[in-house]
């Protein structure tokens, strides 16, 4: 009666290249320059250079505020040049303690 019909070769061959293609797009979507793996990479990386700007920006404020200390009291600039430059008044002696 019915009897199936054979599949003309042209319908085979659209069938093959459009299975083909749909895997190419498959994995290009995953493991290509703009894949899920690449935007997983630059999601973590853009996560660790925005913890990086939140402490530069932590220093950067600590910095200012210890330099407005310097240009406002004489006794922090004293104070900075004693500990960082090891300076001394005059008649004064410098103790340098070993480190343990």
């Amino acid at each position: 009666m019915n009897e199936p019909q054979p599949v003309s070769r042209w319908v085979k061959t659209v069938a093959v290249a459009a299975v083909f293609l749909l895997l190419v797009l498959v994995i290009t979507t995953v493991f290509g320059k703009k894949g899920l793996f690449e935007i997983a990479k630059n999601r973590k990386t853009y996560a660790a250079l925005e913890t990086e700007i939140e402490r530069l920006k932590a220093e950067k404020l600590r910095l200012e505020k210890e330099i407005a200390g310097l240009e406002s009291d004489p006794r922090a600039v004293e104070r900075e040049a004693r500990e960082k430059l090891w300076l001394a008044k005059p008649g004064e002696k410098v103790i340098v303690k070993g480190k343990k």
